[in-house]
Parts: C-alpha cells; structure tokens; sequence
C-alpha cells in the first residue's frame, strides 16, 4: 500500500516525488570515497549527511540569481515552447531528482501560467549504474500514457544520465510487454551533445546548482541499497525537514516565476538555438581524454565537466582540484569559495571549454 504522496517541502501543485523518504546513515565524505573507489559498495547505497550553507555561502546563491536569474527565465520559456512543439498528445514532466526537480517545477507552473496547460509532474531517482527507478515509471505509466512523457533535467555533463536514461527504458520495454517511452532528455543546457532538446549549450550558472536540498525540496539526492529495498519500493531519499527554516525552495520559485513573467512581457521570441550535438560530443570526448592523460586520471567518473557538475563535487566528494577557465569568474565565485574553504588547489585553464571542470581525488587503496 502507498503512503500519501511526498512533496518534500513543495506542494502537490508543484510535484509528487516518488522516492521512498527513510532513515539512511551517514557515511563520511572520505569513508564513503574509499568505499566508491575500491568497489566495496556504490554511491547510491551510501549518503554523507547534509549540513546548512553558511550565510557567506547563501550570499553566492542570491548573486547568482542576480546574475542569471533572467537567462534561466528565458530558457524555461524555449523549453515549454519544445515541450508543447513534441507532445502533441499531452506533457506528463518526469524530472530526474534532484537537480532537474526545481526545473520540472518551473516548467510546470511556466506550462500553466504562460501556455494554460495543466501538466502533471513527478519526480524520480535515476542512478548510474542502476538506473531509472523501474516502480516509479510503472506508477506514473498507471496514469498517464508513455508517449505523453517529458524526462527533465537541469543540464547535462559528460552525459552520462541521458544514456543511462536511454538504456534503463530500453531495458523497461523488455521487462513490460514492449512499452515504448521516449527516452527524450529535456535540459536548460546540454554541455555534452546528448539531450535531445536543450535551450543552450553553454556552461553558465544555474543558480538551484549551487545549493542542495535547501533549493530542491529539503530532499536529499537518491539512494539505493538492493539488498534493503523491497521488491516493490521506490528509490529512497532522506527529507531534510529541519532545515525547514532556511529552506530557499519557495523562494527559487517565486523568484524565477516573477522574472519570467517581465520576460514573457518583454521578449517576443523564445526561440530553440541550434546545437551540433556532434561537435559537443567531440569536444567533450576530447577533453576527458586529454585530461585523464594530462592528470594521470584512471576512469572518466572522476572527471566532472561544467560548473554543476564541479559544484558537485565541491559539495559532496572528495576533489583533487578544480580547473578554471578563468579566476575571475563571476560564475565561479561559489567553486573559488567552496575550493578555498576546503584547501583544495585551483588550476587556471584558460584554453578550458568550459567554465570549470573538477577532478575526484582517486584513493591509494
């Protein structure tokens, strides 16, 4: 039997998360590194428990949103416009939790206001390695039809989630008569050459990547432990509710709704750009080759391109260094921030092709 649906601390006009809210326990930073590197057990069986940003640190998220909060806003009205342009027969968002959860609830409440399209969205865990949460496909497939779908993320890396996304569906299809979804990954900015429909390629800073849970729902990202979870759960998360008093979620929302409403009144085109997926895929290709070789890395998971993707790193592993393009950035004010809070070596790359790329330090086991 279901529980009531969970919204983290969104509501339900915003988004049901089907993840499984539990007790996880913590695994520090560095135990959990040495247990990912030396194969012992997967990131998403393990979570290192979130502490609340500093003041200085919510600074650079409010400097963000003064800084791109308008990009962001034009952006989510080119992908409502693509959504509306592919899904003739109805929009369900399916966003991939957590970094494309506020998006999905941006697009949603953009769909409605701008577009009177009442469109449902749920949020869901998708892992690599393990992929999409196999029991939240088939409760949404319960209610809405497969060709209705729209999979949204905030942008993409290396690609790695659009092909996990592409084979966990293929795999979906085996295992349940041949149901055919589209694997169609939706983002703000596609750095790697593989989403399907992006607004940009760009490497700028989406302002909900430089906080966790207190910008996504107080919901953490997801876990998965295959020798815990029943047979029938969703994939798991743990829900930060004590943070409920410095929770910026609402305020994410609110926000970048108000500037897209004056960009909806000042621009007359929201037009897709053109994008040679190609020409990405060779670029990032390229670089995680000439960086492996130059920093002596042994696998491209320790390789994080784009300033999310850093962001990450910086928050929740264990970094080696991070590479900027330029040390001046106001992009990367929160990498600098973060990097000098941790001592952790920051290397200018003016010939990057992104703002920044983190490196994971790799454990001598």
């Amino acid at each position: 039997m279901r529980m009531p649906p969970f919204t983290g601390s969104y509501t339900l006009d915003d988004v049901q998360f089907l993840l499984k809210p539990m007790r996880v326990k913590n695994t520090p930073v560095h135990l959990k590194e040495a247990l990912i590197q030396s194969g012992k057990k997967h990131y998403s069986e393990m979570l290192s428990y979130e502490s609340l940003p500093t003041d200085d640190y919510v600074a650079l998220f409010h400097a963000a949103m003064v800084l791109n909060q308008e990009r962001v806003a034009k952006h989510l009205l080119i992908l409502a416009k693509q959504i509306i342009a592919t899904r003739s027969h109805g929009i369900t968002l399916v966003s991939l939790a957590r970094a494309g959860t506020p998006i999905g609830v941006l697009l949603k409440q953009v769909l409605k206001r701008h577009f009177n399209i009442d469109a449902a969205h749920y949020s869901v865990s998708i892992i690599r390695d393990v992929g999409l949460d196999q029991n939240a496909l088939r409760f949404i497939l319960q209610h809405h039809t497969p060709k209705s779908l729209v999979f949204v993320d905030g942008w993409t890396g290396k690609g790695v989630i659009a092909r996990q996304l592409e084979s966990s569906l293929v795999d979906f299809a085996e295992k349940n008569n041949g149901v055919a979804i589209p694997p169609d990954l939706y983002v703000l900015t596609d750095l790697s050459g593989s989403a399907t429909v992006a607004a940009s390629s760009d490497d700028y800073l989406i302002p909900s990547s430089v906080l966790n849970s207190t910008v996504s729902g107080l919901v953490s990202r997801s876990v998965y432990d295959p020798h815990t979870a029943d047979a029938d759960d969703f994939h798991g998360c743990v829900y930060y509710q004590q943070f409920a008093e410095q929770d910026l979620s609402a305020y994410f929302i609110e926000t970048m709704l108000a500037c897209v409403e004056r960009v909806w009144q000042t621009s007359t085109t929201f037009k897709a750009p053109t994008i040679n997926r190609q020409q990405l895929q060779n670029v990032s290709q390229t670089l995680l080759q000439n960086l492996a070789k130059q920093y002596n890395i042994s696998h491209a998971n320790y390789i994080k391109p784009g300033i999310g993707e850093a962001t990450r790193v910086l928050l929740r592993r264990e970094a080696q260094r991070v590479l900027l393009r330029d040390l001046n950035a106001e992009a990367t004010r929160h990498l600098r921030w973060l990097a000098e809070s941790k001592s952790i070596p920051i290397t200018v790359c003016s010939d990057l092709p992104y703002q920044a790329v983190a490196l994971i330090k790799e454990i001598n086991l």
